[in-house]
């Protein structure tokens, strides 16, 4: 019945099934006609690329709703009970972790784009307002909030929302400076503190609690208040035992208000029972959605009471996160500091296929990043390019410079290039972005061996490794340039999410379907703890894709396809959590650090293929990376439980051998 009555109203009101971007989580929006802004949302998309792309989105979530469903059907009562004896342990294992002793302060200024503008220009103030333009919104002052009008949402939807609405131009310029006033205050109180982006911070005020003798409410008080006089703008403070808890604490008594959450158990357990779980970060919509629609999970609390589900129907890393935010537990540890990666910039505009246009926003992204990386002393080799068609569809291309560079005009010369392949199309997305720092060589630890150095010197004590232990590549140059490589990754975007599920159900395979992989964007909490290398293994045939490459007819005769990897980007993630090539970890929510990751693979990969050819100056049609063939050597018996016709060996495995061979 339930079920008819749903279908006649999605018939008669069709936007209150659209997936759309309006969310009364967002502060200052809580008494907003949900129902007119999604409405509005709906007429002002339909038949539109962006409505095409939420269709498509929300198919996708009503799928994995629907997977869900037919799973948590067939676990019987002997399932469940079993799984509970899991939970009960998780619960006893996850409680001894339970530190109280921190106090952890979560800082988050008020609409900070739209307040730095308002500062600058007080004509602004008490007016719907928001930064941005037509095409999108990056910031709305409160005043705009009321109408429904919020970031990342189109222009001009915001306008038929509210009439009224001012736009002002972005100036990050402006952004950052303000931004570097409130760190300085920042730095008062703890010089380690943790930026989540220009706007936000956690602190840890233990030490300057008990050394000043104030409680945290005294304290983020007066941070408050000094962030006030340094820079003229407010900003919202929570004060709990943990980092989550804080940044949920924070937007209680937005804006220009602070909210303290007792290092008490009681306390905290009474707090997040009731809590629902799309103020938690890294709940988003569709985990939302999943968690909701398919389990009947609304609160945190619920979380706990229906572990024995999620530890049936999730992996374990994912339902251990659920069960521990409906325990109230979060990150209490300082993250180890690191060096940032890569460098990136990129620009939205209307989709256009205009050429000419293309390559003017082309090379204004390519100085912008130029500027950034001299500002910052850094040099690069390793360019990707990122497009977003007018469909929403995500494309990347990458490609290794023959030396570290920062130059504008390196930058868009290759960066041109890789342009020119994916020509004729519709653009409304360009993005640069540098990695493989010379200053991570420079400043590298010189006792640690890169891949390749490790390679080469156990080449020699693996004379023996047959072929199914190599993976081979295709050399090749352009215009004269030593082997320079680029990947093609063209995937559907599907809504730039920040869910911890989803991307462990993309990578999830079932028995009759795969489900797509898809991009992530995010501003949550985004600890520091990628370090190292990691080993490019493992790899499924990887065979030259010349519908991507960079080769195109009107290049010069002397240049030559570039050898493309589809098997090897874009990375997906096992379980939601591990890195497919080479196993590392990486939760959903580090999405800079899943960037860099991807970035690094590639680079080494490149690294690898250079410095197997570098000792020829005529390029091999394939090469052997992980094994030298010895024309007498005899073959190699395989292990019994390895596959028969495989060409590639586990990681744990190639150590292994190497190990017994030096």
């Amino acid at each position: 019945m339930e079920d008819g009555e749903s279908s006649t109203n999605n018939l008669s009101r069709p936007w209150e099934s659209y997936n759309t971007v309006f969310t009364n989580a967002k502060a200052g929006m809580e008494g907003v006609d949900k129902e007119k802004v999604q409405r509005i949302v709906y007429e002002m998309s339909k038949g539109s690329k962006y409505f095409q792309n939420e269709e498509r989105k929300e198919a996708l979530m009503k799928q994995k709703i629907e997977h869900m469903r037919d799973r948590c059907a067939k676990l019987s009562s002997s399932d469940l009970s079993n799984y509970q004896k899991v939970v009960d342990r998780r619960i006893l294992e996850l409680e001894a972790t339970r530190d109280l002793s921190r106090i952890w302060l979560h800082v988050d200024m008020d609409a900070f784009y739209a307040a730095v503008e308002t500062l600058s220009n007080p004509s602004l103030k008490d007016k719907p307002m928001a930064v941005g333009g037509l095409s999108m919104i990056s910031t709305a002052n409160y005043e705009a909030r009321k109408f429904g009008v919020r970031a990342a949402m189109p222009g001009f939807i915001a306008r038929k929302l509210c009439p009224d609405l001012i736009f002002v131009p972005v100036d990050f310029t402006k952004y950052t400076h303000y931004s570097d006033l409130t760190r300085k205050v920042f730095k008062n109180y703890d010089p380690h503190f943790i930026a989540g982006s220009l706007d936000e911070a956690y602190l840890d005020i233990t030490e300057v609690c008990r050394e000043r003798g104030l409680s945290g409410g005294e304290i983020a008080e007066e941070l408050r208040s000094s962030v006030y006089s340094e820079t003229g703008l407010t900003c919202s403070a929570g004060v709990a035992a943990n980092r989550l808890l804080a940044k949920v604490c924070s937007d209680i008594n937005k804006p220009n208000g602070q909210y303290v959450l007792q290092n008490d158990r009681a306390t905290v357990l009474t707090f997040i029972s009731s809590l629902p779980i799309r103020k938690i970060g890294g709940i988003g919509k569709v985990t939302e959605h999943i968690l909701k629609d398919a389990l009947g999970i609304k609160t945190c609390e619920e979380m706990v009471l229906k572990g024995s589900l999620l530890y049936a129907l999730f992996t374990q890393s994912s339902a251990d996160f659920f069960l521990s935010v409906g325990l109230g537990l979060g990150k209490t540890d300082t993250p180890q500091v690191r060096s940032r990666k890569s460098i990136s910039s990129e620009r939205t505009f209307a989709a256009t296929e205009d050429e000419r246009l293309l390559y003017s926003k082309l090379a204004e992204i390519a100085e912008m990043l130029s500027l950034d990386m001299k500002k910052e002393g850094i040099t690069a080799r390793t360019l990707t390019l990122k497009l977003k068609t007018a469909s929403f569809e995500i494309r990347s291309r990458a490609v290794s410079l023959q030396r570290y560079t920062c130059s504008s005009e390196d930058i868009l010369k290759h960066a041109t290039k890789m342009l020119k392949a994916e020509l004729p199309v519709s653009i409304r997305l360009i993005g640069l972005r540098m990695s493989q720092f010379n200053e991570e060589i420079r400043h590298s630890d010189p006792s640690q061996e890169t891949i390749t150095k490790f390679i080469v010197q156990k080449d020699s004590s693996r004379q023996n490794l047959d072929d199914s232990d190599s993976i081979d590549l295709d050399a090749s140059k352009i215009d004269g340039e030593s082997l320079n490589l680029s990947f093609g990754s063209h995937e559907t975007s599907y809504a730039q999410q920040k869910d911890v599920v989803e991307y462990e159900e993309e990578s999830r395979i079932d028995a009759d379907k795969v489900i797509p992989n898809q991009e992530c964007e995010n501003k949550e909490e985004k600890p520091r703890v990628l370090e190292g290398d990691a080993l490019l293994i493992k790899h499924t045939d990887c065979k030259p894709d010349t519908s991507h490459s960079m080769n195109d007819n009107s290049n010069t005769q002397n240049t030559k396809a570039v050898s493309v990897f589809p098997q090897m980007e874009p990375l997906f993630w096992i379980d939601g959590y591990r890195c497919n090539l080479c196993g590392i970890e990486l939760p959903p929510s580090f999405v800079e650090e899943r960037q860099e990751h991807s970035d690094f693979h590639l680079a080494q990969r490149l690294q690898n293929e250079e410095s197997g050819s570098s000792s020829s100056t005529r390029p091999a049609p394939k090469r052997r990376i992980l094994g030298k063939e010895k024309a007498n050597s005899k073959p190699k018996k395989q292990k019994p439980d390895q596959k028969e016709g495989s060409k590639h060996i586990p990681i744990h495995t190639f150590f292994t051998r190497s190990n017994q061979n030096s």
